[in-house]
């Protein structure tokens, strides 16, 4: 892509949407959405591409990372050529790209995002290990070693999937819980930090999130075993922001990491 050319950044999670816009090689704040999925995500695009219409010169390009399925990435496409005239183009993992090694034996089996979150991570850390951890429907966990190659990472449900699996496999919690599966009923951002709560909503908050944390610093003292040195730890996705106080290891939250590497591909 012509690094001169503004171009829309658009990173499709399981549950967001978010983007941004790279011009003249700055990438501006991120924005973002609850996209309800495939079947009710028409809501979402729009609100997007009537917020890059509002904003001149509108962007010349479409760069997308998804990971919300084929059904979503259609209707995509077919709202960016109505609202913008352009045809995305999507990212696919590679074997190597920015600086980055992929570690995969098979490297379209690399999630798309975490691809791209390498990238941007290789970007603000050019010569240092990085453990990124992703916290969002999922928590993906993975180490890039100081010469960019890709050591390998870990998935697990992210805090809101381990409550939702607890309310809706576990007939007793769901009753004691008093809440239907909707995240909002059980907000993890406004709950206590402390791991022992005095009730079963806050207990599901607080399992979750001490889970959550616990297993991203076992990574980080992994890597170091791995490496022989402790690499930096990015925090990035939606559920970071719930993580707040638990993290003990020195840790650095990038809101916009997907976005960053993003940017590093539309800027080749």
């Amino acid at each position: 892509m012509n690094t001169d050319m503004d171009t829309l950044l658009v990173d499709v999670g399981n549950s967001r949407l978010k983007w941004a816009v790279l011009r003249a090689g700055r990438l501006g704040p991120q924005q973002a959405l609850a996209h309800g999925g495939a079947a009710h995500c028409g809501h979402a695009l729009r609100q997007m591409f009537n917020w890059c219409k509002a904003r001149a010169p509108p962007p010349r390009a479409v760069l997308v990372v998804s990971v919300a399925g084929a059904d979503f990435d259609a209707r995509l496409r077919r709202n960016c050529r109505a609202q913008l005239g352009l045809v995305p183009r999507f990212v696919r993992s590679r074997r190597a790209a920015g600086g980055v090694m992929n570690g995969y034996r098979q490297v379209w089996r690399l999630g798309a995002d975490r691809w791209v979150a390498l990238l941007g991570a290789r970007a603000l850390s050019p010569a240092r290990a990085v453990c990124v951890a992703d916290v969002g429907t999922a928590l993906t966990l993975d180490l890039l070693d100081d010469g960019g190659r890709h050591r390998g990472g870990a998935i697990a449900p992210g805090p809101e999937l381990m409550i939702a699996a607890l309310l809706r496999d576990t007939g007793g919690i769901r009753r004691r819980a008093r809440a239907p599966l909707a995240r909002r009923e059980v907000p993890l951002g406004r709950l206590r930090s402390g791991l022992f709560a005095r009730d079963t909503r806050g207990g599901l908050s607080a399992g979750a999130r001490h889970a959550t944390a616990a297993l991203i610093e076992r990574a980080r003292g992994e890597a170091r075993a791995h490496l022989g040195r402790m690499p930096l730890l990015f925090v990035t996705g939606g559920g970071a922001a719930a993580l707040r106080g638990l993290l003990r290891s020195p840790h650095r939250v990038v809101a916009d990491l997907v976005l960053r590497g993003l940017a590093v591909l539309a800027m080749r």
